[in-house]
């Protein structure tokens, strides 16, 4: 398959880019910087450059979006813009979206609104929150939300992982574990338009 990914030097976005080489897909590396991306052919622009963004969509079966918003206490509008215009673009690209793990839920209440909640990552939540529910309103685009557990890092890529839709399904994942499910995901297809959320077993 070919698959861009945008945030391709991230913690997270470089173990997509490495499991996907690993399987053979073909890929486009997106940063702002355009840095060289072993295994991929890389690509400079932001979020909110809308005509890459088209362009992408045309020339790969899928897009992964490993963005996440400022947390240098940057203001968030210009990520969440970004993402109203992906969501009002249509494409024929299946596309992936690295959410958070404060926007899921736990008997029907959001992380991020429950006692005790980290107050240095509630702004993040907020924002993959509110990107998460302009997915579920939106038509004419295939979608997937992939959400980490609530503590994700680098650690092993032991190849299995635990998959819930609203809840967390652990409380940490690898980010090569994390990687694997959203390859799986993109290689065959259950969350098509829904939230799953992925968790290393134990």
């Amino acid at each position: 398959m070919k698959i861009a990914v945008y945030g391709a030097t991230g913690m997270v976005g470089s173990q997509i880019i490495a499991e996907a080489a690993t399987r053979g897909h073909e890929l486009t590396a997106v940063t702002r910087s355009g840095k060289e991306v072993d295994g991929a052919t890389a690509v400079a622009a932001d979020l909110g450059n809308t005509s890459t963004y088209r362009q992408l969509g045309k020339e790969n079966d899928v897009i992964v979006i490993a963005v996440p918003p400022s947390r240098t206490g940057g203001d968030h509008q210009d990520y969440l813009d970004a993402f109203e215009e992906i969501t009002e673009t249509l494409t024929d690209a299946r596309l992936i979206v690295v959410g958070g793990a404060g926007a899921t839920e736990v008997d029907g209440v959001r992380l991020v609104d429950t006692d005790g909640f980290p107050e240095e990552y509630k702004a993040e939540a907020l924002t993959c929150a509110e990107v998460y529910d302009m997915f579920t309103s939106v038509s004419g685009i295939t979608w997937t939300v992939a959400a980490p557990a609530p503590v994700i890092a680098p650690g092993s890529r032991t190849g299995s992982y635990t998959l819930g839709t609203d809840s967390p399904a652990g409380d940490f994942v690898s980010t090569q574990d994390f990687a694997v499910a959203i390859l799986d995901e993109i290689e065959t297809p259950a969350h098509a338009n829904r939230r799953m959320t992925v968790a290393s077993e134990k």
